[in-house]
């Protein structure tokens, strides 16, 4: 079984996956091709995606039954105790300090956001 999910990519590459996949819902592909048959989807979903984001997923002889591509994503693979797991990046976003409510006294300002 293998499964190729597309996000923003060419009218064109879908056309292309088609021939050998069923596009069960937009941008998402399932089909049973050789091993040889999907590294040339692949490699082809990887040249014309252009902007787009692509990922991979077949079934294999390892522990977890599976095992995923991904082409552009944030996430990325990484093997952990013979496990691949997705990676996701911290985004690290920073949180403005609250304006105190303007019917509050001064001495309650001071005392609650410290000297200003």
């Amino acid at each position: 079984m293998t499964v190729i999910v597309l996000t923003r990519c060419p009218a064109g590459l879908r056309g292309f996956l088609t021939r050998w996949l069923m596009e069960i819902s937009p941008g998402v592909f399932i089909g049973g091709p050789s091993a040889r048959i999907r590294e040339q989807l692949w490699l082809q979903v990887q040249q014309y995606a252009d902007t787009g984001r692509a990922l991979l997923a077949y079934t294999t002889d390892n522990e977890q039954g599976f095992a995923f591509e991904t082409h552009d994503h944030k996430w990325h693979p990484i093997d952990h105790e013979g496990l691949v797991l997705l990676r996701r990046p911290k985004e690290r976003q920073e949180r403005p300090e609250p304006e105190p409510p303007r019917n509050w006294s001064k001495v309650a300002r001071r005392r609650r956001y410290g000297q200003r």
